[in-house]
């Protein structure tokens, strides 16, 4: 309701600036408008019929558009580039060709204040472009359809006013920039975080990190009551809790005030840190209901699913370095340039995908044999007195309402993690695109910390410390119903009773 959608798209064309008095200009940077605007052509026929070569002219893009500023709240710019290339038999587009690019990027905060450097490099891009119709006369002066090449990335918006400048230099006897068919145009795709969004998601993070904070100080200090040491399951619980304020904790706030290009870096990291701890804990909750005493409580029983899950969060982690790492030296690179590096990260992205369908099928399977230990012990409920039957049923249901909840919450994040990939690579796939609206990725964000709260909840010991006769005096049941229950397990030897209830002797 209050959110807008999480990005805009603002599309720019480029203006084609005359730069044939190289060393006589004020400065490098040619401006497509304003007072110091440089001298423009409108298209390349009149380049040739005043003789303007091809390395004299300069491609201009200012950012944004006129009368407009940027602003910190925008968080991040990825710009697209599409080239708008015409079909002439004498210049035809060859097979595989490359487009070597001269690219600058320079910024300032005031219209009249000289242009600061950020970045400059020499990129080249795969071409990859179809033609329609056939290739004869009649076709000349028709438009290939070419795919969007990824540009440049920049994970800060720290200045008002943005200019890029890019050349395509011509050299015929090293062969760059020949065959590339006739350009007619440079456009550009800027998409950027908007406003309103960042500052919804910032009062969210605000409001929920002191939230998990108050929590797990209380859940932490219940632990500590107890005369026993914290079982594996309460100490997963407070490292997730722990993880869950890792992504709470607003950093991005200083964003606003500082020029940090690595934010997105860092966002990245936290996320993929909390999606291993998710993962992780999923495994060992589950787990932990279905073992018995022997194989109970111990990391080391976990090794073979939790493995994965480190290996597969240390490939995205070096996955994302080649990329985002590399942008903070280089905006303008991108690992979707090479064929090598496009293959790489459309099958890391395929796997990643299906590894985490097949995680979920995988927890499903293990929440259906917790739900039939749970139902082995409802057997030798009738035998109760009312009031402990009572009890238990409540217990139980509790535990497979809180199961049925780890499964949607599972579900969501599967999906939220393949969407957010999707989301983030259709503009350098092309064609895929999925909206999504910004109550989405609130609302996935909203559900973790509702979750992880609600853990620490209902999984903090009791600090009532009944003696077992009075309990069960209370209850209206004898110390044989009780042994019936809870076998050889003391109250003593888990954070909840349904901890203690759902074991395999369940169906023994």
């Amino acid at each position: 309701l209050a959110a807008p959608s999480p990005t805009t798209a603002v599309p720019y064309t480029s203006v084609k600036c005359i730069d044939v008095r190289k060393n006589h200009h004020r400065t490098k940077w040619l401006m497509p408008w304003g007072p110091n605007h440089c001298e423009k052509l409108k298209d390349f026929d009149e380049a040739v019929s005043r003789q303007i070569e091809a390395n004299d002219i300069v491609f201009a893009v200012h950012i944004p558009l006129p009368s407009k500023e940027m602003s910190p709240w925008f968080q991040f710019m990825l710009f697209i580039m599409q080239l708008d290339i015409a079909f002439k038999m004498d210049n035809d587009l060859k097979e595989n060709a490359e487009i070597t690019l001269d690219v600058s990027l320079a910024y300032r905060d005031d219209m009249f204040d000289d242009w600061e450097e950020i970045a400059h490099a020499i990129e080249i891009r795969k071409l990859k472009c179809t033609f329609g119709s056939p290739k004869t006369l009649e076709s000349e002066g028709r438009h290939y359809d070419c795919d969007f090449l990824p540009f440049m990335e920049i994970g800060s918006v720290a200045h008002k006013y943005y200019l890029i400048n890019i050349r395509l230099p011509v050299n015929e006897r090293k062969g760059i920039n020949v065959g590339i068919g006739e350009i007619k145009d440079i456009r550009l795709v800027g998409i950027h975080q908007n406003g309103g969004f960042t500052k919804v998601w910032f009062a969210m993070k605000t409001f929920l990190t002191p939230s998990i904070l108050i929590i797990m100080v209380w859940y932490w200090r219940r632990i500590t009551l107890m005369t026993r040491a914290p079982v594996l399951l309460e100490k997963v619980i407070f490292a997730l809790g722990i993880s869950m304020t890792f992504i709470n904790i607003p950093v991005e706030w200083f964003s606003i005030g500082f020029d940090w290009t690595w934010m997105l870096l860092f966002g990245d990291i936290r996320q993929g840190i909390f999606y291993a701890m998710l993962l992780s804990f999923w495994i060992i909750f589950c787990g932990e209901h279905m073992m018995d005493q022997n194989e109970r409580n111990r990391l080391s029983g976990y090794w073979k699913q939790v493995g994965p899950i480190a290996v597969g969060s240390f490939c995205l982690f070096i996955f994302d370095m080649c990329e985002r790492g590399v942008q903070l030296k280089n905006p303008f690179y991108s690992i979707w340039t090479t064929e090598v590096g496009t293959e790489l990260a459309m099958a890391f992205i395929i796997v990643a995908g299906i590894c985490l369908c097949l995680y979920f099928l995988f927890l499903c399977f293990m929440v259906f044999q917790v739900f039939r230990n749970i139902s082995g012990k409802q057997s030798s409920l009738p035998a109760m007195s009312k009031a402990r039957r009572l009890h238990y049923e409540g217990l139980i249901f509790r535990f497979k309402f809180l199961m049925l909840i780890t499964l949607a919450c599972a579900a969501m994040t599967v999906i939220f993690f393949i969407v957010s990939q999707v989301t983030e690579g259709h503009w350098k796939w092309g064609d895929i695109t999925i909206q999504v609206n910004s109550a989405f990725f609130t609302g996935i964000y909203g559900m973790w910390n509702l979750y992880v709260f609600a853990l620490m909840f209902l999984y903090a010991p009791s600090h009532k410390n009944y003696g077992e006769d009075q309990s069960n005096g209370d209850l209206g049941v004898n110390s044989g119903e009780e042994l019936q229950l809870t076998t050889t397990i003391t109250h003593v030897d888990g954070p909840t009773e349904v901890y203690k209830l759902a074991r395999k002797e369940a169906q023994e």
